[in-house]
């Protein structure tokens, strides 16, 4: 299909394919969109995704100093394509604090494990002359520098699979089952929706799956060819999670300390309940992944349907109120042996004193779409 990418681009094949996109249109005024994307061998609907970026490119911010690339749905026209001659670029000039800001990013995006030996050596050869330009201001930059978290190895890697079009293999922590997983993946695209994603096809689910980098407790880059079957990119501008019309529908009340539920997650209606609370209907593919919801609302909430989901939440309310109670007794009571309040007895002073014990953690209970190992997380 004419304008139909042969595969998913990487982030630096996009930052390429505009490059040259900006090169290719300034030679062809009033070319036609269509004629574009199918020399770029990109859809139309990436390429008008693009076009709307170029206009926030430039020599500086200035007024006319920015891309004035617009489209009529038919042909794309470029205002001043004078913006980039020769006549209109100025000299670089760095701030102090610019220069050292930016000779210490460079030098730790070269020590990133995984990043290609020839991106390497430039990397340094452009740092070496921005050094040289920057004069007693990069004096600064040499006492300081940055450690990126076990991230940043793992971006790498998954980057250079893309690009090599290479099969990965991971050990991957999917917090939903409380456990490490092997697996090997054929990586399609990196995404980042608050955290960065790796979509792939999954070897062992012979499904498409999206892991999260920082859950990546180890990688490793095969020999073997990566060959994901052809599957349509999902549009993630809505967010990474985007509950099905099919998924099994689950309706929760809250009360006014749980109305936070409305805020962390995808909903089909949120109807207000008196005292300040809320009925949420939501869809997930996966109803009993809501119990960890249930237990974290507390006395704020409970699940209202379907009943067998509610039963079963009960009953993981008891389970947990009943390990509460076997510690309480090895403790010496809900004040323990020391005079100090057990885990029971915290629990009942909170909920008694009216403290909202149930505010969202860092990453909400899993909710509504399909994604990292066969579980579904919401992933913030």
């Amino acid at each position: 299909m004419a304008g139909k990418p042969v595969r998913p681009a990487s982030a630096i094949d996009q930052t390429r394919r505009m490059l040259s996109l900006v090169t290719y249109l300034r030679e062809r005024p009033g070319a036609r969109i269509e004629d574009v994307a199918r020399a770029f061998g990109i859809t139309e609907d990436e390429l008008v995704s693009d076009l709307d970026v170029l206009p926030m490119c430039g020599t500086s911010f200035r007024g006319g100093d920015l891309l004035d690339i617009d489209t009529d749905g038919e042909r794309i026209w470029w205002h001043n394509p004078a913006a980039l001659g020769a006549d209109a670029a100025e000299p670089l000039r760095l701030a102090a604090d610019e220069a050292t800001a930016l000779l210490v990013a460079a030098r730790a995006v070269a020590t990133l494990p995984g990043l290609r030996e020839g991106d390497r050596q430039a990397l340094l050869r452009a740092t070496a002359k921005v050094e040289t330009a920057a004069g007693e201001a990069a004096g600064a930059s040499s006492r300081l520098s940055v450690t990126f978290e076990s991230e940043g190895g793992v971006f790498a890697d998954v980057d250079r699979a893309i690009s090599e079009r290479r099969r990965l293999w991971i050990r991957y922590y999917s917090p939903a089952r409380d456990e490490l997983t092997e697996r090997e993946i054929d990586p399609i695209r990196l995404v980042s929706v608050g955290h960065t994603y790796v979509e792939a096809w999954c070897r062992r689910s012979e499904a498409r799956r999206t892991f999260r980098l920082d859950r990546v407790a180890e990688i490793r880059i095969l020999d073997e060819p990566a060959a994901p079957p052809e599957v349509e990119l999902r549009d993630l501008s809505e967010g990474l999670v985007q509950p099905a019309a099919e998924d099994p529908e689950v309706v929760v009340e809250v009360g006014a300390g749980g109305r936070w539920v409305a805020e962390y997650y995808p909903h089909d209606s949120a109807e207000e309940l008196p005292g300040g609370g809320l009925r949420i209907t939501l869809r997930t593919p996966d109803p009993a992944s809501l119990r960890r919801l249930a237990l974290r609302l507390g006395r704020d909430g409970r699940i209202v349907s379907p009943p067998e989901l509610a039963a079963s939440a009960g009953r993981a309310a008891r389970e947990a109120l009943a390990a509460y109670d076997a510690e309480d007794l090895a403790t010496g009571g809900p004040d323990g042996a020391n005079g100090t309040p057990g885990a029971a007895g915290s629990a009942a002073a909170a909920r008694s004193d009216g403290t909202d014990t149930t505010a969202p953690a860092a990453e909400p209970a899993a909710l509504g779409g399909r994604d990292d190992s066969d579980s579904q997380e919401r992933g913030r």
